[in-house]
């Protein structure tokens, strides 16, 4: 048992500082910085837009650094803010990608092909399929016993 824990937690560390890693060098490439990486491609999935609130969710997140975030890439005129009536703080507003943000949306999602491509080269798709579904139950057991654990503190 613990060394399964060894082996998880050294390989889920360095698979994060390797993703880091990607991202920072990727953005720089790109001009912008690690932390926009998120923010795009979510943006980019989502053409209809997003709201900062959505963004932090998905982006898993909090709100100051997703409105940096997100604040930095307007001012590089790659997201649009969307205020409509009903939207009285920018925070609830959509974001949307401007025409130069797809250029860059679409740049970031084929690097993001590429680097999954690298980090499963060797493995069958069989194997692929049974490691993303191991991980997925992983995670969801120990963000329970996260959950739990928080409640027995409170």
């Amino acid at each position: 048992m613990l060394q399964r824990f060894e082996t998880f937690t050294e390989n889920i560390a360095a698979v994060y500082r390797c993703v880091q890693k990607i991202k920072s060098a990727e953005m720089t490439e790109l001009g912008l910085r690690g932390g926009h990486v998120m923010c795009i491609f979510y943006l980019g999935r989502h053409p209809e837009g997003l709201t900062a609130a959505e963004l932090c969710a998905l982006c898993d997140e909090d709100k100051a650094a997703v409105s940096r975030s997100a604040g930095e890439l307007e001012e590089r005129g790659l997201v649009e803010c969307l205020q409509s009536g009903g939207a009285r703080r920018k925070y609830r507003a959509k974001l949307v990608l401007t025409a130069d943000g797809r250029r860059v949306a679409e740049s970031v999602e084929r690097r993001v092909e590429n680097a999954v491509a690298c980090g499963g080269e060797g493995l069958t798709a069989q194997q692929r399929a049974a490691f993303y579904d191991a991980l997925e139950k992983i995670c969801k057991n120990l963000q329970a016993y996260c959950e739990e654990k928080s409640e027995e503190e409170q």
